[in-house]
Formats: C-alpha cells, structure tokens, sequence
C-alpha cells in the first residue's frame, strides 16, 4: 500500500497531509476564507497559492496530499506541482471522485458541486483523473459516501473498482454527514470475491463532531489506513471562532487553537493521516505545530466536553455559507 510510505517516514509531520479543498476552487464554505485569499481569485492566483502551499507542506515534511475531482482544479494544479518536480517520489496522493464540479470558477453559483455515485460517473471521473495524475495517483476514494449511497451495493462499480485495486489503484472511501458510522461500516462489509474492497476510509472528525470514532477504530483494525478530514470543523476551531476551552488551552501549550485541534485528533490511536486545509503558508506552519502538542487528560476531558450531537453539527456545516 502506498501508505508504507508514510510508516518510514520519520519527521513528527509526515502523518499531517495536505488537502486543497480550500485552494482548487475559488468559493468553499470555510470561515474566515475572506481574508485567506488573493482579492482577485484567478485561476493563475490560485494557481500560484498552491504551489506555495506545496513547496511550504513538503519543505516542512507533509507526504500525503489530497484533491478530488469537485475541488475545481485541484488535481491540475497538483499535476503541475508535480510534473515541475519529478525528482520528488517520497509523496501519497490521493484523490476523490463522485461529485462534479459546477460551479464554474464562480463564488455565487447556485450549486457548486453535484453528487452521482454511478458507475458511469466513476468511469467517467477517473479517465479525467487519469488524464492529470497519469501514474501519480495512488489513492483513489468514492466521495462523502452516506448509508444510502448506491457506492454500497452497486456489483458492478464494485467490480470496477477492484479491477482498478488490482492494477495497483489504492481504493478507498469518504465519508460525510450525521450518519458516518453508519457508512463506515456498511463500507467495511463491501467485499469483491470474498475480499474486502475498500483499503482507506477518510472521514469528519473534531473536537465538536466526534460520533464516526467508534467506527472509524473498527475500520483501523480491520486493516484500512484513517484519514481525518474538516479537523478544524471548517474553521469552527481556529482563531477567534474557536470555542472558549480551545482558546483556553491553547494559551496554555503557547501555540493556535488550530494546533490544539488537530493535536486532539492525532492523539487518536487510529488516525493515520490528519489533513490541514491551510489557504496560507502561515496556517499551515501554525497547523503543523499540532505535531507537538503534548495534551494532558485535564486539556482532553476539557476538549471532549465539547463534542456535539452530530445532528446540530451536521445541520450547521450545512448552512455555512460559500465564501
């Protein structure tokens, strides 16, 4: 698995990966994203703060990093990143298909992305991945799977995407939403000839949404690597939107309430990979201090306490407004 990779890695932040959700695209729902940005968000703007982003993550020791086809042109702006430097090999990418982009560079679009798990999109999806990323793609993941997902009981993308694992594609799955345990383990019974398909699951976790947990170490000792997106519940847990407590200790350690955030999430003993979603090369220097945040089990039981009921979580990611 490409994931080996990771496990020899030595610097405290090659388990921190990169995801570039914030950057691909001009408009996303995270907080504060109106200050992170150039004025005028081009598609040469965006390109440029990617590429910064990179050239910072991989200087500081990120291996992982992460685009899916709805990411506007996250996967091309990886793609350049990565044809400008062939030399570097000692990376994961991952990517995600099932929702289209839409937006088309806009901020103000009525639908920015439209979800299809189809067969049809995957084939589609992956020829457009394959295009950018060509052998470079390691990881590929049905995106924001729910248990009503047809991902789960399609035989025939099922199929599909074990012929693509056999050929050396790593598959895996995301998921979203108030039931994501209940996806989690509905995806871990998927098998093909009596194998398990699914090799990685990547999922919401955070101080305040913290429900997928028990599912997500299931998934851990079942042999899939966890990647932990939305650490920062979109913002929700970084600077002056953070909640007294994050604030609070993050005094304490002397370090951001990001730090503090992401450091609650790594402390988890099945978390593989935990992704930044930094839009600066100054959020991403302060994420990575999540790396050697110590928490003491006053500082976590304080933290904990936090945790809301996945529903109202849910609910409210959902009217997040796109920046």
């Amino acid at each position: 698995m490409p994931f080996a990779r990771l496990s020899a890695a030595t610097t405290p932040t090659a388990h921190i990966g990169l995801g570039l959700a914030a950057v691909g695209r001009p408009g996303y729902i995270n907080l504060g994203r109106e200050d992170d940005l150039p004025a005028v968000r081009s598609v040469d703007a965006l390109r440029a703060r990617t590429h910064e982003l990179l050239d910072a993550a991989y200087a500081q020791g990120v291996r992982y990093f992460d685009v899916a086809r709805s990411y506007g042109r996250s996967e091309e702006f990886l793609a350049d990143w990565l044809n400008a430097r062939p030399g570097i090999d000692d990376i994961v990418v991952g990517s995600k298909w099932g929702y289209t982009y839409t937006a088309d560079w806009t901020t103000d679009a009525e639908q920015h992305e439209v979800k299809d798990h189809s067969a049809a999109t995957y084939e589609r999806q992956r020829a457009e991945t394959a295009g950018l990323l060509c052998e470079r793609l390691d990881l590929y993941q049905i995106h924001s799977v729910t248990p009503d997902s047809p991902a789960l009981t399609d035989k025939e993308l099922h199929a599909e995407l074990a012929e693509a694992a056999a050929e050396g594609l790593t598959v895996g799955f995301s998921t979203s939403g108030a039931a994501q345990a209940d996806a989690i383990r509905a995806a871990l019974a998927v098998t093909v000839d009596g194998a398990p398909l699914f090799r990685t699951v990547q999922s919401t976790y955070n101080v305040l949404e913290t429900s997928a947990g028990p599912a997500l170490a299931e998934a851990q000792d079942a042999g899939l690597t966890v990647i932990v997106k939305e650490g920062m519940a979109n913002g929700r847990l970084a600077g002056g939107h953070a909640p007294g407590p994050v604030k609070e200790i993050a005094e304490q350690t002397g370090l951001g309430a990001d730090a503090v955030a992401l450091a609650f999430v790594l402390r988890q003993p099945w978390a593989g990979v935990v992704l930044s979603g930094a839009a600066t090369t100054h959020q991403l220097a302060s994420n990575l201090h999540a790396a050697v945040v110590d928490l003491d089990d006053e500082q976590v039981a304080r933290l904990d306490a936090l945790a809301e009921d996945p529903r109202t979580y849910w609910e409210r990611r959902g009217q997040l407004p796109w920046h």
